[in-house]
C-alpha cells in the first residue's frame, strides 16, 4: 500500500491541489471537499499546526526606531520645501517589533513552502455592505503564517494533535463521491 493517495492526478497536479486546500482551509477554518482529498490535506494542516504549537513563543522583542512621516488631520502627509523640492517631514519613533529566533524562522520558511499566498480584496463600507474590489491598490496581502503563530497556535497549545475534524455530508450527486467538510477543531 502507498504512503499517501494519487487523487487521480500527476504529482504537480496533485501537489498544487493540496496546497491550495490547506492554504483555504487555514484562512477560513474549513472547507467542503472529498474524503479522500481530506484525509491528504489532515495530514498536510496537522503538521503546518504542530510546527506552530512548537514555535509560538521563540521569538525574543525587540525596541528599534522607525522613520514615520508626518501626518496632519486628514492623513496627509505634511511636505515644506527645501531647495526648490516638496519634501516630507519624518519623526523618529520608537518601536517593538517580534523578531523571531532561528527555529521559529526556519518553521515560517517551511510553512511558506507549502502555503499560497492570499489576498483579500474585499472592503466593508460604512453602510456595512462588503464590496469585492478588482483593483490592484484595493487587495490586500494576508500573513498566514502570522495567522498559524498568533491565533491557530495558541487556542491548540494543550493539545496534542487532533486539530481537524472530518464531518461526513454523503455522496455528492454527479459521481456519488462521498463529501466531507473539513473543520479546524
Amino acid at each position: 500500500m502507498g504512503k499517501y493517495r494519487k487523487l487521480g492526478r500527476t504529482s504537480d497536479q496533485r501537489k498544487a491541489l493540496l496546497r491550495s486546500q490547506v492554504t483555504q482551509l487555514l484562512y477560513h477554518g474549513k472547507i467542503v471537499t472529498t474524503e479522500a482529498k481530506a484525509k491528504e490535506i489532515r495530514k498536510i494542516a496537522e503538521k503546518l499546526i504542530a510546527m506552530a504549537v512548537r514555535e509560538k513563543d521563540n521569538y525574543e522583542e525587540v525596541t528599534v526606531k522607525a522613520k514615520v512621516a508626518r501626518k496632519d488631520a486628514d492623513g496627509k502627509r505634511i511636505k515644506e520645501v527645501v531647495n526648490g523640492k516638496k519634501v516630507s517631514l519624518y519623526d523618529e519613533v520608537d518601536k517593538t517589533i517580534r523578531k523571531d529566533m532561528p527555529s521559529r524562522l526556519h518553521a515560517r520558511r517551511q510553512m511558506l513552502k507549502v502555503l499560497y499566498p492570499v489576498t483579500k480584496s474585499e472592503t466593508t463600507r460604512p453602510d456595512g455592505k462588503v464590496v469585492t474590489s478588482n483593483k490592484r491598490k484595493d487587495k490586500q496581502k494576508i500573513d498566514l503564517t502570522g495567522k498559524l503563530f498568533n491565533e491557530i497556535a495558541p487556542k491548540y497549545a494543550g493539545r496534542n494533535g487532533g486539530y481537524t475534524r472530518i464531518i461526513k455530508l454523503g455522496p455528492r450527486r454527479g459521481d456519488g463521491a462521498m463529501q466531507v467538510i473539513i473543520e479546524l477543531v
